[in-house]
């Protein structure tokens, strides 16, 4: 395949949960063209598809079918006939398998899956094809269907409804992997199957021998059968819920999760993803006197929180210091002029500042400060302390400068 052309990756089951979010994935690619294969395709349009790629990553699948004949005719049979496709292009295509740890289960749909897989081991070992068989734990991310089989988005989807969610053993351990990271895997697989002009015929078992090691582990290779996705999380259906349910609250508290990193960030972009559009928007509380308004947006366990205040003309806020709390202004709109004196030292300083050039101005323990509107409009300052304000000890002792 010559490296102007686009990859043309097919997808089946492109209309399912992980099928969704690969589609949208590949087609963000300049150097991939997407091609998908859904439940009302014929098995014609299949092998169509297949003369057409480049690679293949499949995914379509039974796993809550009426009949429990499904789990063979699409796990099993389906995977047969497509491995029988692409060994009659004459060329080899990568293929990824997503499969599923039930396979390891004595059940129809664990029998079908493992069938399954062991079709594609065949197939690879017979024609040398690359292969990659991704045994997936439970799945989680935007657009799974609640209500169905993924009890995180039957939970996102419940409490942010207020419906009630039903759980029958809080203890009951759960193995999650995001679907980002799921997407990540399977691309980075794509990416290191191309080797200057064409694809890498070789077989998954001898993988990681002809490429180095690092690369190997990089798309999840773990032993010489099944790939893993990484970062793979456990946590427990309570813990889960709890979780949850602190997403929905932290509108009303404005106390943010830590949803920057690892499992909580995944599950806090599930949970919002769920939100109906009519609970897009949410309301603040304001504060409003005779010197502006004053409202609080965001507020973090451990890094303080975010505010906002206007102050009319001519008008003075502030006049306090503080012991131990430190706060950053940043004047958007407007002019105002800052004045500071040490406590002690008797020390003074002004700056005027405007929303025509942004500067952020720190309050300095022991040092009283305020804020004046200068100019003609309503000035607009953002604010953020480093600690929740308490009521009940503010740190802020009222104090002309």
């Amino acid at each position: 395949m010559s490296t102007e052309q686009p990859m043309r990756v097919l997808v089946t089951g492109g209309e399912g949960f992980i099928g969704k979010n690969l589609l949208v994935r590949l087609s963000e690619r300049t150097n991939t063209e997407a091609l998908s294969f859904t439940r009302g395709d014929s098995q014609e349009m299949l092998t169509a598809l297949i003369a057409q790629s480049d690679a293949i990553v499949h995914l379509a699948g039974a796993n809550r079918p009426v009949d429990v004949a499904d789990f063979a005719r699409v796990n099993t049979e389906l995977t047969r006939i497509l491995c029988e496709a692409i060994a009659a292009t004459g060329r080899p295509i990568p293929l990824i398998l997503a499969s599923s740890t039930q396979a390891e289960m004595d059940n129809p749909y664990g029998q079908s899956k493992r069938a399954a897989e062991q079709l594609v081991e065949s197939f690879a070992g017979e024609t040398g094809n690359l292969v990659a068989i991704y045994r997936l734990p439970s799945v989680f991310g935007k657009w799974c269907k609640p209500n169905y089989n993924s009890v995180v988005a039957t939970f996102c989807y419940n409490i942010a409804r207020n419906l009630p969610i039903e759980i029958n053993d809080a203890t009951t351990t759960l193995q999650l992997v995001y679907v980002d990271d799921v997407l990540d895997h399977f691309i980075r697989f794509l990416d290191e199957s191309i080797e200057h002009n064409g694809f890498l015929a070789v077989t998954q078992e001898t993988f990681t021998a002809r490429k180095p090691k690092a690369t190997a582990d990089s798309i999840g290779f773990t032993d010489q059968r099944f790939a893993k996705v990484k970062p793979q999380n456990t946590i427990t259906l309570g813990k889960l819920a709890k979780q949850i349910s602190a997403f929905q609250r932290s509108r009303t508290t404005l106390i943010s999760e830590r949803v920057g990193t690892g499992l909580t960030r995944a599950l806090y972009a599930t949970y919002i993803s769920y939100l109906p559009p009519e609970q897009f928007a949410y309301d603040l509380p304001q504060y409003r006197d005779e010197r502006g308004i004053f409202v609080e947006m965001l507020k973090t366990p451990d890094c303080g929180q975010f505010s906002f205040f206007t102050v009319y003309p001519a008008v003075t806020r502030g006049s306090h210091y503080h012991h131990t709390k430190t706060e950053k202004f940043l004047v958007l709109r407007g002019v105002a002029r800052m004045c500071f004196r040490q406590m002690v030292t008797g020390e003074t300083y002004e700056v005027t500042v405007s929303g025509d050039k942004l500067q952020v101005i720190d309050t300095i323990p022991g040092w009283v400060h305020d804020i004046t509107n200068v100019g003609g409009n309503e000035v607009l300052v953002m604010l953020w302390a480093n600690e929740i304000f308490d009521r009940r000890r503010p740190d802020c002792i009222p104090c002309e400068v």
